[in-house]
This record gives structure tokens, C-alpha cells and sequence, in this order.
């Protein structure tokens, strides 16, 4: 009998502190129907507070998934963490978040795929249950991105915020869980999307914090065009292998980042906009946070046997899209 990955159970957290529009009218030239018609975001949440990293986020959704799913930390044998903001270069924030939670008897590690890393992570998790190996993996998205978002650049200060959510995983056998994924990479997308400054190319110095190279960098348009094509691409590869129309999927649940990108995907897969999880009016670009974020909000709306496609763009480039048969009512 085939065993399938099947997701479980949905934790969030998101932080209190709201970033809204009107507040950033204040720190660079924009305006809230500038940022609304380009992005479609209205505000975002910002992790505040001395040394609070990314697990703060990671351990509270976590924390939230275990309660919910009336899971004994001590039962979960993995954690992955997908994130591009780990609270420092080791140890893995996965550690400190399953130290954080409560899990002692599981491995864990991070996974960074830049906004796809949610989605790699998940089709990481799920091998391990499909082979047998393990039966309760964890697998959370959390990214504090004020902490390398330049808030004097105009461009970028807008998108991003910060949040984490988390997904259990389960053997089953009915068919429910993870059935199909496409992951993509094309390393010359370096050039468009990156962090200058902060590895072994160029660790911290006197000369890169002059030069504000710890933030983001990226090419707006060039991202935003590879992004929609890529997208769409991967999702219509799942969908056809998977002989599923625009019909049978009950929810896209894209990346994120832009709501124009999300808009010229799903009208290129044939998804109307009442089938599209969309929160980035809300949280903005929460990168490896934004997927499972979505699940999280829509949980209440999704059924056992629903047809999901999860699709995600990144810097690297990476990409992605997954089918996911939906396990449970909420």
C-alpha cells in the first residue's frame, strides 16, 4: 500500500506590530495607492524587540501546530526549517526552534531555497514519510525580513514583512497528502535577486555596511517576468501530469510577492480569483512564511479531497509547484 505525506495540522504566528502604508509614506516617497496598484499589499507585521530573531516566530507557530494537533513534542522525529533569516549562521534556527518547542528526539535542520524554501522543504519532509522512515515531521517557514529590507529604498521597503507558520506531516494511505511536485533552479538568476554582503564572498566589514550591501537586491521587472512565467509553467506541468483541469483544483495557493504576479499566474493556469489564497494585503512578502501562512487563514475553508497547487518563485531563481490532496476538515 502506497504511503502519501499528508498534512495534519496548520500553526501561525504572525507579530503584533503593524507597518502600514501610511507609516512608510513617513521614512521614503511612496504612497498607499502607489504600493496598493503595484502590490496589492496594505500593511505588513515587523517583528520588534532586542535579539528577536526568526525562531521567536518559528517556535510560537510551531508551539500553536503541537497544540492543535494534540502532538507530543517528543513524538515529531524531524523539523525543517525553511528560512533566508536565520537568527545567526549556525546553529541551525531549525535547533533553536526545536529546542524552543519542545522536540528533543528529532533532527533538524534549515533549508534555504530563498521563497521557494517552504516548498523544498515540504518535498523534502514528505521522503521521509513516503519512505517509511519517519512518522510525524515538522516543517515551518519562518523569515524575519525587516531584518534585511533597506528601509530607505523605496522599491523594496514596501514588500516584505516578517511571520512563520508550520505543517505536520502523516503517513496515509487513502491518498491524501503530497502526490506530485516540479522544483525548478536556474543559478543565473544570481545576478537579479541576492544579498551582496554576509557570506564567505563578502563577510561583514567596515566597507559593506557603507555600502548597505546586507539588504535586498533585485531587478524588479526581470524578477517579476520570470517569476509569472515561471510560475505558471510548473503549476500547468502538475496539473497536466496529475490530469487535473482548472476546474478540479479547488485552491491555488501561491507565493506571496506580488499581487500582480499572483493575478498573471492563476490567469494563465485558468484559476479564477475566488480559488487564489490571498493574503499579501495583510503581511506582505513573508518569503518562506507566505505558503504555509495561507494555509493557516484558509484552513477553515478547505475540505478532505480538495485539489491544492502551491506554487512559488525565488531568488536563485528558484521555483516551484506542488499537488496536494487535502487530508481533513477543520
Amino acid at each position: 500500500m502506497k504511503i502519501t505525506a499528508a498534512i495534519t495540522g496548520v500553526g501561525g504566528y504572525v507579530p503584533d506590530y503593524v507597518l502600514t502604508n501610511q507609516e512608510l509614506e513617513q521614512l521614503v516617497d511612496t504612497n498607499d495607492e502607489w504600493i496598493m496598484t503595484r502590490t496589492g499589499i496594505k500593511e505588513r507585521r515587523i517583528l520588534k524587540g532586542k535579539d528577536q530573531g526568526a525562531s521567536v516566530m518559528g517556535i510560537k507557530a510551531v508551539k500553536q501546530l503541537l497544540e492543535k494537533t494534540n502532538t507530543d513534542p517528543t513524538e515529531v522525529d524531524l523539523l525543517i526549517c525553511a528560512t533566508v533569516t536565520p537568527d545567526m549562521l549556525f546553529p541551525a534556527t531549525a535547533n533553536i526552534i526545536s529546542n524552543g518547542a519542545g522536540i528533543t528526539k528529532a533532527f533538524s535542520y534549515d533549508m534555504n531555497a530563498a521563497c521557494s524554501s517552504f516548498l523544498y522543504a515540504l518535498a523534502t519532509g514528505a521522503q521521509f514519510i513516503q519512505s517509511g522512515l519517519h512518522k510525524k515531521v515538522v516543517i515551518v517557514g519562518a523569515d524575519k525580513m525587516s531584518a534585511i529590507v533597506d528601509y530607505s529604498d523605496r522599491a523594496n521597503c514596501i514588500l516584505f514583512g516578517d511571520g512563520a507558520a508550520a505543517v505536520l506531516l502523516e503517513p496515509n494511505t487513502d491518498g491524501y497528502g503530497v502526490l506530485d511536485q516540479v522544483l525548478c533552479t536556474d543559478g543565473s538568476g544570481e545576478a537579479y535577486l541576492h544579498q551582496k554582503a554576509g557570506g564567505s564572498r563578502r563577510p561583514p566589514s567596515a566597507e559593506t555596511l557603507a555600502n548597505r550591501e546586507h539588504f535586498i537586491y533585485q531587478e524588479g521587472a526581470t524578477v517579476f517576468k520570470f517569476a509569472v512565467k515561471s510560475m505558471a509553467d510548473v503549476a500547468a506541468q502538475v496539473m497536466a501530469r496529475q490530469h487535473l483541469s482548472h476546474d478540479d483544483v479547488a485552491w491555488l495557493v501561491p507565493h506571496q510577492a506580488n499581487k500582480r504576479i499572483i493575478d498573471a499566474t492563476a490567469h494563465r493556469m485558468g484559476v479564477g480569483p475566488e480559488k487564489v489564497m490571498l493574503n499579501i494585503q495583510r503581511y506582505g512578502n513573508t518569503t518562506s512564511a507566505t505558503i504555509p501562512l495561507c494555509l493557516w487563514d484558509y484552513e477553515k475553508q478547505l475540505h478532505k479531497g480538495d485539489n491544492l497547487i502551491l506554487a512559488a518563485f525565488g531568488g536563485g531563481f528558484t521555483w516551484g509547484a506542488m499537488h496536494v490532496k487535502w487530508a481533513y476538515n477543520s
